[in-house]
């Protein structure tokens, strides 16, 4: 039969631990909260955009608030639920390039597409 001591790794470790162990602290419960209310705020504003009779703004106004509110939930993602933002910068840095990169690619398709 196996004991488990205090410096074995299959003890449970509260996340004050955890941080003054070398680790990172983790957000509270409250925080996913919040950013899940956010994500589904942003999800609900997307869907309005999608009927045009109840607004007369032109495709481009559309398309440009369509792609600001993907880059948010994107980053709100990315950013908790995935833990980049507790995690090293250069994770970070990585992100924002390939980020970066995507968007621009996505933005010369669309041109080369003449969907401006």
């Amino acid at each position: 039969m196996a004991t488990v001591t205090p410096d074995s790794p299959d003890t449970a470790h509260t996340p004050e631990e955890h941080a003054s162990a070398g680790g990172h602290a983790h957000p509270s419960n409250w925080l996913y909260v919040k950013v899940a209310i956010y994500l589904a705020l942003l999800t609900a504003f997307e869907v309005f955009t999608y009927f045009e009779t109840v607004h007369g703004w032109g495709d481009t106004a559309i398309i440009i608030m369509l792609v600001i509110m993907m880059l948010l939930k994107f980053f709100l993602v990315v950013a908790f639920f995935m833990h980049l933002k507790f995690d090293s910068p250069i994770f970070w840095r990585l992100f924002v390039f390939g980020l970066i990169l995507a968007m621009a690619v996505y933005m010369v398709m669309l041109t080369a597409f003449r969907f401006w």
